[in-house]
């Protein structure tokens, strides 16, 4: 699956499967300004770290577009965009990563004109994008390893083709199970409160015909105590120097009672997810979402009026309560700091 985002030339444009509405609907949602694409990011048209990363690659080339019509000093016009882009969101370091590398690849043409540079630019957003599906296929190979076969997997939240440029991550780990001839089936847990597991990670996965049960997010427990359960395997948005893992909110509960019940815990994540500037998960920030998305289902009102709701949308899960960081470079073990410390040398 990787038809889910496209860059038409046609339109001049990056077109994104709108998350929003799967698994009913597939409507299409058309990026073709800085404001279009930190829209698709805000309200999750397009979400996981790595799809994010893709997404913002483009944005940055549709920025240097817009900016071409635009009065003014069109550097800091640019400069400016970026800073929209780049603040969209503030958890996903891939994000950051993809505008980051845009400005590196800007300062390292020298005094280009800005048509030159969007041409510049609108070839590197293209290698982003088949290089993260490339690095997911390796992410698959390493950690189809892990999975024995026969192995009942449970996943947390989208970490699949969906959530990346296409394959995945967490689901890459699955699919490259798989592909090494193991049987393999899959546990989504629901993923409250945006249902990523329950809409998309179902959907994906029974669209490739690999088998699939949605699971409530407090049946965790349960279902790790009665053996149902022999690996966890997730994605993250941000890995930390010292192997933290942030992703969806409710994994780091999962994690407690992986290790609880004796179940191998795995993070599969790309180099580029990791970062080497922020010492643990501690020092993340997290997202506080809009309360909607808890206080309602769809267009249906599911709490009293005037009750306030948290709606962090991340956790930090602790590196002593990882297996192992799945990589494209392979799988990274205890010590976790060693580890990317000699992984970044």
């Amino acid at each position: 699956m990787t038809e889910h985002i496209q860059y038409s030339p046609e339109k001049d444009a990056l077109v994104l499967l709108d998350q929003r509405f799967l698994p009913n609907r597939e409507d299409w949602f058309d990026c073709k300004t800085t404001d279009d694409i930190c829209f698709a990011l805000v309200v999750m048209v397009v979400r996981g770290a790595p799809a994010i990363g893709v997404t913002a690659a483009y944005g940055c080339y549709l920025a240097g577009r817009e900016v071409q019509s635009m009065e003014g000093d069109w550097k800091k016009n640019l400069h400016d965009k970026l800073d929209q882009i780049e603040n969209a969101r503030p958890t996903a370091v891939n994000l950051r990563w993809a505008v980051r590398e845009m400005r590196r690849v800007w300062n390292e043409t020298g005094d280009v004109s800005l048509d030159e540079l969007c041409t510049i630019w609108l070839e590197r957003a293209k290698q982003i994008h088949a290089g993260d599906i490339e690095m997911c296929e390796s992410i698959g190979r390493f950690g189809g390893e892990v999975i024995d076969d026969g192995d009942t997997v449970m996943t947390h939240c989208n970490a699949g083709a969906l959530a990346t440029a296409g394959y995945g991550t967490a689901l890459g780990v699955i699919r490259g199970a798989i592909d090494q001839g193991k049987k393999v089936k899959v546990i989504a847990n629901e993923t409250r409160p945006f249902l990523q597991g329950a809409r998309l990670t179902a959907y994906e996965l029974h669209k490739d015909g690999i088998e699939v049960k949605v699971a409530c997010d407090n049946a965790c427990a349960l279902l790790m105590k009665e053996g149902l359960v022999d690996k966890v395997v997730v994605g993250a948005d941000r890995i930390t120097a010292n192997g933290d893992a942030v992703n969806k909110i409710g994994t780091y509960g999962v994690a407690l009672l992986a290790k609880h019940f004796g179940v191998p815990f795995y993070v599969a994540a790309p180099v580029y997810t990791i970062d080497p500037e922020t010492p643990s998960g501690d020092d993340v920030p997290i997202e506080d979402r809009d309360p909607k998305e808890v206080t309602h289902v769809g267009d249906h009102q599911i709490t009293p009026d005037d009750v306030e709701v948290y709606n962090l949308a991340f956790d930090p899960t602790p590196n002593e309560l990882i297996a192992g960081i799945i990589t494209e470079k392979g799988v990274l073990r205890p010590p976790y700091k060693e580890a990317i410390a000699k992984l970044f040398e």
